[in-house]
Formats: structure tokens, sequence, C-alpha cells
């Protein structure tokens, strides 16, 4: 089979589908890959390593498409829609697409992918079970963004992390308290506690507890039942709107005594719950630094803004997105395993047969992330959310 890695075009996207690593391995499997010139350079992976590794430069992202039996991106047409739009003429029936697609949410990219009889695989959907470790981008990127939340808040607090004696008196250390305990926010746990702040977290799932006490941060029990509080894949699931404001009324105490406040909680294919109010906010004190990591769903907080700084009575709320991007080296390398390592799987547990993916239907990893095939939206999550109906 022929892969194909056309050059990113999402604006400020650095990262990069495909490493000589990874492209290394996918042809040890047995497929030829074809890569747009340059595709590698903003991610520091010049197009010398691939030549190198046996990939074939092609002059045009036209000729990785018309090449192509199978597409790997980092952002598909449905998680870029205004600059992947011109990608919908250019791929074709029975091609394969794999990358981030937001499908639960970017309704007319999935049907007009649909419509040109392509087999979507979205890297949202990879399940979250033992098999699919290898292949769980969404993780590998949240872990980025969890590292890079707390160096964003440390640029901005006008203060140090950690505790220091000096010869002109103790600095005490900075106070932190990381909303959502899943992969961005351990990390963010983590990273925190590394330079020498004083942790606090708190999250939906209880059995998070020790995973958060592990890490030497403080685990905080709100005094509301939240009941089963995890959904699908270990996710934390979507509350009605009473049990939100329940919580933060009792978040606020610990939000006013923190310096910084990292908020990681979102609902895959859902709006992010509001978490943190202006309200809450004003009572902090000035100076404090709030990074909301769930800008691009709309945010953890009531004034936050995707890729802007807001000041509410002297706190920065901050929201960028995309943070993955900003680490693009990292990121492609542990991307691109992603993506080989599921295309390997895809190809393995179907078949090939001129060149052309056959996918199997009675594998999970498959079946959960297959979106369209054979001109239709097959996968029912994505069916539901765009208002289609039960599977035919």
């Amino acid at each position: 089979m022929i892969v194909g890695v056309p050059k990113e075009t999402y604006p400020g996207e650095r990262r990069v589908a495909l490493t000589p690593a990874a492209a290394a391995s996918l042809m040890k499997a047995g497929h030829e890959v074809h890569m747009e010139r340059g595709a590698g350079e903003a991610a520091g992976f010049p197009d010398a390593p691939f030549e190198e590794k046996g990939v074939l430069l092609a002059p045009s992202r036209e000729a990785v498409f018309e090449q192509a039996q199978a597409v790997l991106q980092v952002r598909g047409y449905g998680a870029n829609p205004e600059a992947g739009k011109p990608d919908l003429a250019l791929v074709r029936e029975g091609q394969a697409l794999l990358g981030f697609h937001e499908p639960l949410s970017a309704s007319t990219p999935v049907r007009e992918l649909a419509g040109r009889g392509v087999l979507l695989f979205a890297l949202e959907l990879v399940p979250r079970i033992t098999r699919a470790q290898s292949m769980d981008a969404l993780s590998s990127m949240a872990m980025i963004s969890g590292y890079k939340a707390v160096l964003i808040a440390a640029e901005r607090l006008p203060r140090m992390f950690p505790l220091m004696m000096t010869a002109a008196g103790t600095l005490s250390p900075a106070r932190v308290f990381v909303i959502g305990a899943g992969v961005a926010g351990l990390q963010a746990i983590a990273t925190a506690r590394r330079i020498g702040a004083v942790v606090t977290a708190y999250d939906l799932r209880p059995a998070v507890k020790e995973q958060v006490e592990s890490l030497g941060a403080r685990f905080a029990e709100l005094p509301i039942e939240a009941g089963n509080a995890e959904g699908k894949g270990g996710y934390a699931r979507a509350m009605d709107e009473a049990f939100y404001r329940r919580q933060r009324e009792f978040m606020q105490a610990i939000v006013a005594e923190n310096d910084v406040v990292i908020t990681t909680a979102a609902v895959p294919g859902k709006k992010a719950p509001m978490l943190i109010s202006r309200d809450m906010i004003a009572a902090m004190k000035p100076g404090s630094a709030i990074v909301d990591l769930a800008a691009e769903r709309g945010g953890n907080c009531e004034p936050t803004k995707p890729d802007e700084a807001v000041e509410v009575q002297g706190v920065t709320v901050l929201g960028p997105t995309n943070l993955a991007a900003t680490v693009p080296y990292h990121a492609s390398q542990m991307i691109a395993r992603n993506l080989a390592n599921l295309l390997i799987h895809l190809a393995g547990s179907g078949s090939v047969e001129s060149g052309r993916l056959l996918p199997a239907a009675d594998d999970e990893i498959t079946r959960e992330t297959l979106v369209t095939r054979d001109g239709k939206v097959v996968h029912p999550a994505v069916r539901e959310a765009l208002g289609l109906g039960a599977p035919e």
C-alpha cells in the first residue's frame, strides 16, 4: 500500500504526521511512503532523513493524494475546515484517510468526505483499551498540553514556583490547583510539582485520587455526590448544570487560595462544562493566572476566549489552543508512532487488495475508529451526533 503524507495546512500547525523512524516502521511492514517535500521541516525533520529511510518525496500536495492509497495527516479536513477544504477535491473513492477529524462536531466535512467514498479513520475515536494504547493520539497530545500549561502559567505568574531560602528571606512556593485528572491534568500536576509548586487537584472520578496523590499532590474531595462520573473510555461524563453549579460553590474557596488554576475538563463531542465563574476569579489574588485547556471547546471559565489573555480584576485567564503544535518535534514523534501503529493494525487485522485497505468489521479498534465507508457515515456515535439515526 502506498502511504502519503502531505504538509499540514492548519494555521500555526507545525507537526507532521510521519517522522523518519515511523516511516521506517511502515516500510518494514511492507508499505511504500510518499511525502510532500518540506512536510516535516517545521517540526524539525528536514527532507534528507526521510530520503535516507527510503521515503519518496513528491513534488506537490496533489501528487501525494494522487499516488497514495492511505493518507496520514495530523489535522484532516474535519479538524481543518477552512484551509483543508481544497483537499476534498483531491480524495477519491476507497482512499483511506487517518488523522484528527473532529467527527462528533464537524458535520459538514464528515458528510462531504462520506460523499467522496473515502474510508475515514478518526484518531479522536481510538478506544481506550490496552491493545490500542500505542495508537492513542489524544492521550499523547494531552500529555504535551498539560506540560505546556504549567510553563505558560509560570511565565505569567509574578512569582516563582518553588520554595526558596535566600539571603533576603524565605520565598513561599506557588500554589496550583488542577481541575481534571485525566492525562493532561496528571501531566500538569507532575510538571508543577517538579518545579516546586504545592499542588491540589480535583476530579469528578474518585478513582483517580490514588494517581493524584502518587504524584505528590493533594486530592480535593468536595462534599457533593457525583454518582457514576466516569463515562466511556475512562473520560468524565457530562453532568447536568445543577451539579456544575453546586460544584462551583464548593470549589470557590479552593480557587481563591491558589495562585494558578489549570482546567482540563472536557467531554468528547460536547461543549466544555463551565466550572469557574467571573465571581470566583474575582476572589483570587491579583496577579494570579488561570490556564483553560478547554478553550477550544468553549472553555471551563466564564470569560475564556480561545488564544487570548483576558484580565478579570487583576487575574489573567489564558485560553491556549493547539498546544501540541508548540512542541512540534516531540509531538510529531508521538503522533507519528500513533498513526503508523494504527495503520499497521488496520492492515494487519483486515487486508490489503491491489493496494486498497479492506478493514475488518469484527475488530474493535477498526470498528471504533472507522467513521465513513462506501459513501455512508457508519460510526453509531457520529451518526447520532449528526442526527442521522441508527446505522442502516
